[in-house]
Parts: structure tokens; sequence; C-alpha cells
């Protein structure tokens, strides 16, 4: 069956820019082989089963399931994001001989490109993009057809935040280079400058040019930002194939089964990811999040979180989790419950602004009936971390108070748990609106349409 390119809908499909729907669009992909093209097939896979048709505004589509689940999508899908490498100007720096030694050699031939580049590269390297760029700037006018030069220029720019620059830089290049960093520096500020379908496909075709890894999981985590979590799947479990020691793929593809709503798919990724490194804490902190949005978590996530804090019992993060875990799989005995009560306070003395532990104490006292302790871990939440506003501690401190008879009080938490409620959604609504969600068509099914 013939497959689908990855195709630019014309405008009288997709409306105005900033906020129409779009129909999904069934576009037949060039012939394999087409002379122009047969040079250049991808090595990622013969074809991707999907193709990318264009973009929508998310808030159009509605969140497809519980509240807390979608947030929890969300937020996976954005630390799925943050899993890439960061940008040289947030790494850490350090005065180094190498730099010291390329001053002087500036110094002594300030026309000379060689002392320039370097000493520009090295900047960049170290995290100071603003003051690499006048270097390169200088090496480009001695030399301005070197291209290793002109790439590093246009990833200090964006590196640097001038990611116009950066996004004229990269373009001027792929006129006469067609290779994968370009690709994917372009797509990072095309990224950056809110263009995500032209985003997509660059990353896209740095990774059928170069399959490795870097650019196998940028591709895979933008179509997992943007609210394409087939495709995602797809490019994941590619990229499991070719790279089956990365942690991050795997992680990646169990964020993605979670978009779907393969909570177990999920599990399993991420179950499998913390055994190619039991020591990394990554997995540990994905199946914590995952397991807070499900009424009952996987037992074999719980057995995971419990390896976590046997092996870093002094990690506020894996005793909370593992805490969390436990109150979900409870039976009502006592001995889990004095279990999980122990797990949180050694939460609390390792993090004593751990705002989400006290909130999960106060309900293990609420359950217990014991409402004074659990009022009080319900105003600590509140009062050690006022910037997250707790929406949740105001309501269950809101429950505590009515038990006890403090009708007043109650009524005053729950109008603020109400305003919060509403700011926390307007705000969710903000964010999706934001991150534009790709329109994608699967091979081998019928075009649909979103109304």
């Amino acid at each position: 069956m013939t497959g689908y390119s990855i195709t630019e809908i014309p405008s009288l499909f997709l409306g105005p820019k900033e906020s129409k729907n779009v129909d999904l669009i069934l576009l037949p992909a060039k012939s394999p082989a087409s002379p122009a093209t047969s040079a250049q097939q991808p090595q990622f896979f013969d074809q991707p089963q999907f193709a990318v048709a264009g973009v929508t505004d998310t808030t159009s589509l509605g969140g497809h399931g519980p509240d807390t689940v979608v947030r929890t999508r969300e937020m996976l899908a954005k630390e799925t994001v943050s899993l890439s490498k960061a940008p040289a100007s947030g790494q850490p720096v350090t005065a180094s001989d190498k730099e010291k030694s390329l001053r002087e050699g500036v110094e002594r031939d300030p026309r000379s490109f060689e002392a320039n580049h370097l000493l520009g590269k090295v900047l960049d390297e170290n995290g100071r993009a603003r003051d690499a760029i006048p270097y390169l700037e200088r090496a480009s006018n001695l030399k301005p057809n070197d291209y290793e030069n002109s790439y590093e220029l246009a990833l200090a720019n964006a590196h640097a935040g001038n990611y116009e620059r950066a996004r004229d830089d990269a373009q001027t290049l792929l006129m006469h280079s067609d290779t994968a960093e370009l690709h994917h520096l372009f797509g990072d500020v095309q990224e950056k400058l809110g263009n995500s379908l032209e985003a997509v496909r660059e990353y896209q075709r740095a990774a059928e040019l170069d399959p490795r890894e870097p650019y196998v999981f940028d591709w895979g985590s933008e179509l997992l930002l943007h609210h394409a979590p087939e495709p995602a799947v797809e490019v994941f479990t590619e990229g499991n194939r070719l790279f089956p020691h990365s942690v991050r793929m795997l992680i990646g593809l169990g964020a993605a089964w979670f978009a779907r709503g393969s909570y177990d798919q999920a599990v399993q990724r991420i179950c499998e990811a913390s055994d190619l490194n039991p020591s990394d804490p990554l997995p540990y902190l994905f199946m914590g999040k995952m397991q807070r949005a499900e009424p009952r978590p996987s037992e074999e996530i719980v057995k995971k979180l419990h390896r976590f804090v046997a092996q870093q019992p002094q990690n506020a993060e894996a005793n909370y989790y593992y805490a969390v875990g436990l109150w979900k799989l409870r039976k009502g005995s006592e001995d889990a419950a004095a279990q999980i009560e122990s797990l949180l306070n050694q939460a609390i003395r390792l993090d004593p602004k751990f705002a989400a532990a006290y909130v999960q104490r106060g309900i293990l006292y609420s359950e217990q009936k014991d409402y004074p302790r659990a009022i009080s871990d319900y105003q600590q939440a509140i009062q050690v971390d006022p910037q997250m506003q707790m929406e949740e501690a105001h309501y269950r401190l809101a429950q505590a108070y009515r038990q006890t008879g403090d009708a007043a009080k109650a009524g005053r938490e729950l109008k603020i748990y109400d305003m919060i409620a509403k700011e926390s959604a307007q705000q969710a609504e903000r964010e999706r609106h934001e991150i534009r969600q790709f329109v994608y068509i699967l091979r081998d099914q019928p075009p649909a349409q979103i109304r």
C-alpha cells in the first residue's frame, strides 16, 4: 500500500494560523524510486507509518480523560522533553587552561581564523554563548564559507537565545549542506520560535540522515510534547530497537504509552528502563508520577520503588513515592500504615519543605481519624510551599475542619480551594493553548476528521 509523507496542508484547509481546527488530509508519498530522492532514503526505518499533516489548537480537542490523568500526561511529556541535552548556556562555567591558551593566541594574532574559531567554540561549550559569538563572527568574516565555523556560530546564537539569527544562519547553510546536525539545530530553533510543524519535520530529517540516539529521541519527544502519542510510540519503539541500552528512550516510550492510555504498557517500559541502570533515579521518578494518577498502581511499580528507596534511603522522593505506592496498595493493616508513616517521616526529615509529603501524611492521619495531626500537616504543606498553591491541601484541610465541627474554617478553606482550582484550570488551559497539537494520519487507516 502507498505510504504517506509529511506534507504541508494548503492554507485553505488550515485557516488562520492561530486558532482553527484542521481536517486530516491523506497525501501520497513520493515514489521511493524517484531519482530525486533515491540517493537519500531514510536510514531510520523504511517509512514512517504516520504523517504529521498540520497543527491545531489543543484546547479545542478536550482533555480526553480525568483531569488528574490529563495533567499527568502533559507533565510526563514535558519532563520527557527535558531529558534532552540541556543547552550549553545552562552548563556550569569553569575557567580552563585551554581557554586561557586560546585567548593568548587571539591576542597575539587577532586575525587568526583558527584562534578565533577555537576560542568561540570553547566558550560556547563552556556555557558562555554570548561571549563566544564575537569570536565566531570574526572568524566568519575571515572565512565566510567555512562550514564548521558557520555551524558553530548558528549554534551559539541558538544557545544565546538569538533564535531568529540562528534560524536564518541554519537555513542559509542548509542550502549548501544537507547534514543531520543542521536539520536538528534548525528543528531546535523552529520549536523555540513556535513553529512546531516545521520543527518536527527537521527532527525527522535529522534522524533519517543520521539515526543517532539524540536525534531519534528528540523526534519522538517532539511528537509526544505536541499530543501525537501514536507516532511517538512508533519512533520511541524504533529508537529502543536501535539503542536498547538507552534509559531515556525507554522512558520516552513509557510516557508515550501512558499518553495513549495504555497504563500496563507504560509500566512495562518504565520498569525496563529502571532495570537497565538500577541506580539511575530518573525511571523511578517517572514511575512515581505515573502512579499518582492511577487509583491503584501496578504492584510491579511498587516493587521497583521499594528497590529505589532501598538503594537510596537518603533520597526524599524515593521515600515519598514508595509511601504513596504502599498507601494505594494498602490492605488496611496497622503494619502497612506504620510503614507508610515511617517513610513519609523520613521524606520530611530529609526535605522539610516537601509539601506533597506533608499532604500525604495528613491523608494518612485523616484515615486514622487523627484530625488534629492531619490539620497540622495540611497547614504545614501550605506554609512550606505557598508558590505551589496546594489546592489539594486546602480541600483536604476543609474536610478535616468539617470532621472536627469547625464549619467556619471549613467554609473558608473551601473558598480558597475553589479560587485556586479555578486559577489552576485557567493556567492549564493557557499552557495547553501554547502547545499546538499535531494532527496526524496513521498509515493503513482511513482519513478521519477533527470537528
